[in-house]
């Protein structure tokens, strides 16, 4: 059954966020903190079943930036690898040749599909990936990617066109194929309180494989480090091939994630 509450914004003119939000980033490295106060609460996430899981950084970030993601899931059973491509200065269409023959040299050494986590940026080309190569990937977890709607509402999209040299709203049918529906399992995760990114431009359109998942109070520049960001991370990665289960909102970080009818309204 699907519902198509999350594309309600499309049409919708937005906003970045405020200024307020944006200063509020200075938190992420207090996430980050609490993630490795809540380690052994942390490790009591589902095990993995050491399927290789890909990790795309953010603009302007590098690997180093997802290092405690990949070590995490590496502790739980994966074989967690990263881009390997420097820092992400941005492009969907400059990075897309690099990025396939990434995700092949994964696949071909493992023999197995390949679940991807992208962290903002890194996120779209997740979604691009599974779009032009759903036989090589399992999953699709993205971390603040604003890829829906409205995706010039974020505080980076000037910089992202100047840097890149790629216009966010040039290719009309490449945009709305990364926001449509994936051929494999999807998982959008978020905050209201990113600072960096429009919340509404993370909702990807729900179905029996693709779910929401709101963290409440991440930051977008914490979000890759937010305890209850990789529990639910860990959670979804966790399932079994070829199977989807929406997100379980209890556990030890039952509180920092609202019901679906709360977090879209």
């Amino acid at each position: 059954m699907r519902t198509d509450r999350g594309h309600a914004f499309a049409e919708r003119r937005l906003r970045p966020p405020g200024l307020g939000l944006l200063l509020a980033e200075a938190r992420g490295l207090l996430e980050f903190n609490a993630s490795v106060a809540a380690a052994p609460f942390l490790l009591r996430a589902p095990k993995g079943d050491g399927h290789p899981v890909l990790a795309l950084p953010g603009f302007l970030a590098s690997d180093l930036s997802m290092a405690p993601m990949r070590r995490y899931l590496r502790h739980l059973g994966y074989d967690a690898h990263a881009w390997e491509m420097g820092r992400n200065t941005g492009g969907v269409i400059k990075m897309r040749e690099a990025l396939r023959n990434r995700l092949s040299q994964i696949h071909e050494a493992s023999g197995r599909k390949v679940s991807i986590v992208g962290w903002s940026l890194g996120g779209i080309y997740a979604r691009d990936l599974a779009l032009s190569m759903p036989d090589m990937v399992r999953y699709v977890v993205t971390l603040g990617s604003p890829f829906s709607g409205d995706v010039t509402a974020t505080n980076a999209t000037k910089l992202y066109e100047a840097m890149s040299g790629e216009q966010v709203e040039a290719d009309d049918d490449l945009r709305r194929a990364i926001a449509g529906d994936l051929p494999v399992p999807a998982t959008s995760i978020y905050s209201r309180t990113d600072g960096i990114v429009n919340w509404r431009t993370c909702i990807l359109r729900s179905s029996d494989t693709a779910e929401n998942i709101e963290v409440l109070f991440a930051s977008h520049i914490g979000m890759g480090v937010n305890a209850p960001v990789l529990w639910a991370l860990a959670d979804r990665l966790a399932q079994p091939e070829g199977e989807f289960t929406p997100f379980d909102r209890s556990g030890p970080f039952a509180i920092a994630y609202p019901r679906p009818e709360q977090a879209q309204s």
